[in-house]
């Protein structure tokens, strides 16, 4: 059986904001001073056109940013400039998190990751606050108002897990309280928000208090995986995606929606699970899910932060082995996976929005028109762990007196773009020389292929057929119109 969608050329459409492209996660400040993730953000900058990256740790004692030493205060900012440095000399900005806490400020040995990052609250929130008025003010110094305006600052990561935050709610709304005072006393435009939490805890919570206070929120920040709140303690990530419905985050952020209002809604964090081991990331599973929720909730969020964009990452061990299951678009080598493909296929979209009429349990579709002579017709088939799904034929029909003078078709599935799958074939090394690393980057790359047209009276179909996880993106010139 086919499943049928229609566009028609003649209707208007709707905005299509890039919301994938604004901000990518990685894992610790510190990871930025290496040459090979600077060497991999710089590449997924130029094709992914990602324009901020997210990072835990900026104020780590591994950072150096604040100390005390002969029980003296000491500021060091210079591991910070170097990587703020590269980002603005390549044309990126951070999105500043502002976490976890300084020894020196420390009131337990509360720890998180394997480089023991200290989640207490500040033994002296006045003293935190003017941390930040220092590091910011600097900020300014060095890369001017107007650049430092463009940032964002976010406070904290996930306060609401106990793992990250050894406070209550309310120690949590004070530290903003203070942080947000320090940004904004320095210069009102610099933009401040939170409530960074996991599940999209928190938010009426933390927006009421900021009301009642009077403090500014310049976005709101939160989290979600799709196992969030599912399954039970103790069952593996497939057994909790089981119980997923489909459509579980783009419910979850327009509810969040529903609390924000009209702020600007940030997702610093999300990926397909939150376990940092899950060999689905690698796969064109991961590829399909990223393509369906990035679109899903273009119209309803400023930001949808993939976590992360490299498995240069060690919030457990770092590990070696070259396709472990990591959150990155790319390996720890840069070479690409399905999901970083998925990304370059968003990037090369259009912004305008076509209405299409069609359904499927497992298949969804978007037409996307680049200018007046070129649209994509967009599919994924995708759906959880143990939930049925199988190869789906599709026909898109297109309403229009315009001929078609080209079209062509980028696929992500298990047979394209699929650089895990090509590693398996080499036998799964462990370790990669120089050339099996360009061998797997080949294979992960976008390949183009003519795809059939027939003509109708009304316009023209195009047909494929979409195995399991997969993406097709059909990208059309249209003949000039009379």
């Amino acid at each position: 059986m086919t499943t049928d969608f229609t566009c028609n050329l003649a209707e208007g459409g709707s905005p299509l904001a890039h919301v994938w492209s604004h901000t990518v996660g990685s894992g610790r400040a510190l990871l930025a001073l290496r040459a090979d993730w600077q060497a991999q953000i710089r590449k997924a900058h130029e094709e992914l056109g990602l324009r901020y990256v997210r990072f835990h740790g900026l104020l780590n004692d591994e950072m150096c940013t604040y100390l005390i030493e002969c029980g003296q205060d000491v500021y060091s900012f210079f591991n910070a400039d170097q990587i703020f440095d590269f980002l603005v000399a390549i044309g990126m900005k951070p999105f500043v998190e502002l976490s976890f806490m300084p020894t020196a400020l420390q009131t337990g040995g509360d720890i998180v990751f394997f480089y023991k990052a200290n989640v207490t609250p500040p033994r002296d929130y006045a003293k935190w606050g003017d941390l930040i008025t220092r590091l910011v003010r600097h900020w300014v110094d060095r890369y001017g108002i107007d650049e430092v305006r463009s940032w964002y600052f976010e406070v904290w990561n996930e306060p609401d897990l106990d793992a990250f935050w050894k406070g209550s709610q309310a120690d949590y709304f004070k530290l903003y309280q203070y942080t947000a005072r320090a940004i904004k006393d320095l210069d009102a435009q610099l933009r401040i928000g939170g409530p960074a939490t996991a599940n999209d805890e928190w938010l009426p919570a933390f927006l009421q208090f900021c009301e009642s206070n009077r403090l500014p929120v310049d976005f709101v920040s939160t989290h979600h995986y799709p196992t969030d709140a599912l399954g039970k303690p103790g069952d593996d990530t497939e057994t909790q995606l089981s119980d997923a419905p489909r459509d579980v985050l783009v419910q979850r952020v327009r509810k969040v929606r529903q609390t924000v209002g009209d702020r600007k809604l940030c997702y610093t964090e999300w990926n397909s699970s939150s376990n940092p081991f899950f060999e689905f990331h690698d796969e064109p599973y991961a590829a399909a899910f990223l393509f369906k929720n990035m679109l899903d909730v273009a119209e309803l969020v400023h930001c949808y932060s993939w976590w992360t964009f490299s498995d240069i990452f060690e919030e457990n061990y770092f590990s070696s082995k070259p396709f472990h299951g990591g959150f990155g678009l790319m390996t720890i080598h840069g070479i690409a996976k399905p999901s970083y493909r998925a990304m370059q296929v968003l990037h090369g979209l259009g912004s305008e929005r076509l209405a299409v009429a069609g359904s499927h349990p497992t298949v969804d579709a978007w037409a996307v028109r680049t200018d007046t002579d070129h649209l994509d017709l967009l599919t994924t088939n995708h759906a959880f762990p143990h939930h049925g799904i199988q190869t789906e034929s599709v026909t898109w029909h297109v309403q229009t007196p315009r001929k078609p003078v080209s079209a062509s078709v980028l696929r992500v599935d298990e047979n394209h773009c699929n650089s895990r799958q090509a590693w398996i074939d080499l036998g799964s090394p462990d370790y990669l020389d120089a050339g099996q690393v360009a061998a797997l980057e080949e294979a992960s790359r976008l390949q183009p292929a003519p795809v059939p047209v027939t003509a109708q009276d009304d316009g023209f179909d195009i047909r494929l057929d979409l195995p399991p996880h997969a993406i097709a993106a059909v990208r059309i010139a249209l003949a000039p119109g009379e």
